[in-house]
């Protein structure tokens, strides 16, 4: 099942830490199967406010995302963003094959109370 790592980070003048980050970023997780998905591309709000960047990192599934975030190719440039720009990032499994959201609202019918 696939797995993704999505950062929203706040915007954040240039610096050259972040330009070597970026640079060295893909070499970090190519090894675990990982691609960028979205990255350097602009997004449109549709609802609620969401400043600054998305990235989104695919990977083959959830063990290899984590294994790349615990890495020590990652950790050693981690800082080189981490200082200069503030946001969140998840790691996050995609659906497995053939869910049927349906199930899910049957799961939640079920839990409501009974009147």
């Amino acid at each position: 099942m696939s797995a993704y790592a999505i950062a929203h980070l706040q915007e954040s003048p240039p610096h050259p830490d972040i330009a070597e980050y970026i640079e060295r970023i893909p070499g970090t997780f190519e090894p675990f199967g990982g691609q960028f998905l979205v990255h350097a591309t602009p997004h449109e709000v549709k609802e609620g406010a969401w400043p600054g960047h998305v990235v989104v990192i695919g990977f083959p599934d959830i063990a290899r995302a984590r294994s790349w975030w615990d890495s020590p190719a990652y950790r050693e440039i981690a800082p080189l963003r981490s200082r200069h720009i503030a946001g969140d990032l998840i790691l996050v499994a995609g659906v497995p094959e053939g869910y049927d959201p349906a199930r899910t609202a049957q799961a939640m019918r079920d839990a409501l109370p009974v009147e």
